[in-house]
């Protein structure tokens, strides 16, 4: 049986970016069942996976040296900008069925409306995204200023998006369209120079005997099913259907994956069960793969989902993911979209603090991208090309300022204490030089710095192509820099620091 209790925790921490730890409390998949409500995001938050050191099979993680595995995670924390792509059959009802709109995200609906698994099936006859293009989607990542994509290979509701030999529920044997996406991405991303990862949900599947699903109320309350075809055992699918699939997408691609994106684990995978999929995942040993695989492994990285850890996750890599609107699979009547402003200064303050930024774009059913993602997406892609520099292969900031501030009264959803970040400045670092990222330009003319981590030896703006140098002004451990009256960029102009330690 298999049975998902998903369960949030509490953390007390403050907002410097640098040398505090996360004190989690409650780290633990605990036997609650939880509400309809708690499901808001399409991934469960990778900060809530349990992980401990002790693995049936050991993984790349557990054997390779620290030169090792900062070889085999170089790319990937030079990158610092990547895509997300949630498509699927879902993006056919586009949030909606028989008349009722969910109030979730689009990827879930099978799940929140309790659509029948015959009828979420014939979706697929529909299914034809003449539209897609894989060159254009690598070169909108590439005008961006991504660096990797990851693409969801088979999401909960089981549907493959790519050529599979294992079951017959896949884009190719049961759609007109005949095409495999992940294929052509992959032929595209070597054209172009684009690394490709491919998300799989291992656990959930909600229309394959025996494959998870999340407790919801309403649902069977030991297997969360609500459908006489979901019912079978859960062994039989991970070895019939979950672990084929993924030695297909280990093996068919070539070079790719590059990434493997794992997803709510929940109690069904269990370390033996997991060590089954590591077995897997160890003839590879180029890969990269994040936390959510389950059984005890802690992968590469930590997922932060729909939030931006307040002072990053210190001595771990980590990628926050999310979403341009509300959602994650395509919804037509979801338009909530962040502003080009917030999506730059989000990739900013992750950067600041040593992670990744995995921005989600949701494709329509014929295979388009919403117009108002491509068009921040080629704004924020504007922005790197002049300020690039200060993003890609940096490091976390050498300075102790607080970015926000816990309310003492206010609540998050989760029932933490509220956290609200400040937009003044961020800073990154490479072995030279600190870029200090400007978001409220100051009105005296003057950029203070109380304390330096490094000898400065001189400054300029990295958006003046003649670099003039700025004035500075030292003064004990601080230092005044000289601006110009106007900044350079409206959202964050960048001041480099010359530095030697």
């Amino acid at each position: 049986m298999t049975k998902y209790h998903f369960v949030p925790y509490n953390f007390i921490a403050v907002s410097s970016p640098r040398g505090i730890v996360l004190n989690k409390a409650g780290l633990t998949l605990a036997t609650l069942l939880v509400a309809s409500t708690t499901f808001s995001h399409a991934q469960l938050q990778g900060d809530k996976i349990d992980t401990s050191a002790q693995h049936p099979v050991p993984a790349i993680q557990d054997t390779e040296t620290p030169a090792q595995r900062d070889a085999r995670m170089q790319w990937w924390r030079e990158a610092r900008f990547g895509m997300f792509i949630h498509w699927g059959l879902y993006s056919i009802p586009a949030g909606e069925w028989h008349g009722q709109r969910t109030t979730h995200i689009g990827e879930w609906i099978m799940n929140d409306l309790t659509i029948p698994v015959a009828d979420y099936k014939a979706f697929a006859k529909d299914f034809n995204p003449t539209a897609f293009s894989a060159h254009d989607i690598v070169a909108l990542a590439k005008a961006a200023g991504m660096k990797y994509i990851v693409i969801t290979a088979k999401h909960h509701d089981g549907f493959a998006m790519f050529d599979s030999k294992v079951d017959p529920f896949n884009i190719v044997a049961a759609t007109p369209f005949k095409r495999d996406p992940l294929k052509e991405l992959a032929e595209e991303c070597r054209k172009q120079g684009v690394k490709l990862g491919f998300y799989y949900s291992q656990s959930q599947d909600w229309t394959a005997p025996g494959g998870g699903a999340a407790v919801r109320p309403g649902h069977n309350q030991d297997t969360g099913h609500w459908d006489k075809a979901q019912d079978g055992s859960f062994d039989d699918y991970l070895k019939n259907k979950s672990i084929p699939q993924i030695k297909e997408l280990l093996e068919n691609y070539k070079d790719y994956p590059v990434v493997v994106w794992f997803d709510t684990p929940g109690k069904a995978m269990t370390p033996e069960r997991s060590a089954e999929v590591v077995q897997l995942l160890n003839q590879h040993p180029n890969l990269i793969w994040n936390n959510r695989l389950g059984g005890g492994y802690k992968g590469d990285t930590e997922t932060p989902e729909q939030f931006i850890p307040p002072q990053g996750y210190p001595g771990r890599d980590w990628e926050s993911c999310m979403t341009m609107n509300d959602t994650w699979g395509f919804k037509s009547y979801d338009t909530n979209f962040k502003s080009t402003e917030t999506l730059l200064r989000n990739l900013i303050d992750i950067a600041s603090k040593g992670g990744n930024y995995l921005l989600n774009i949701g494709p329509d059913s014929k295979g388009n991208v919403p117009v108002p993602e491509i068009e921040r997406l080629r704004q924020v892609g504007q922005w790197l090309k002049v300020n690039g520099e200060a993003i890609y292969d940096t490091s976390s900031t050498l300075f102790d300022v607080p970015t926000g501030s816990f309310s003492d009264t206010e609540k998050d959803k989760k029932g933490n204490p509220k956290f609200t970040p400040t937009w003044n400045w961020r800073s990154t670092t490479k072995a030279d030089k600190i870029y200090l990222e400007v978001f409220t330009w100051p009105t005296n003319g003057t950029f203070h710095l109380d304390k330096l981590p490094r000898n400065v030896t001189s400054a300029y703006l990295l958006a003046d192509a003649a670099h003039k140098p700025l004035k500075l002004t030292k003064s004990g451990e601080g230092l005044d820099i000289q601006l110009p009256a106007k900044a350079l960029d409206p959202i964050a102009t960048v001041v480099v620091l010359n530095t030697t330690k």
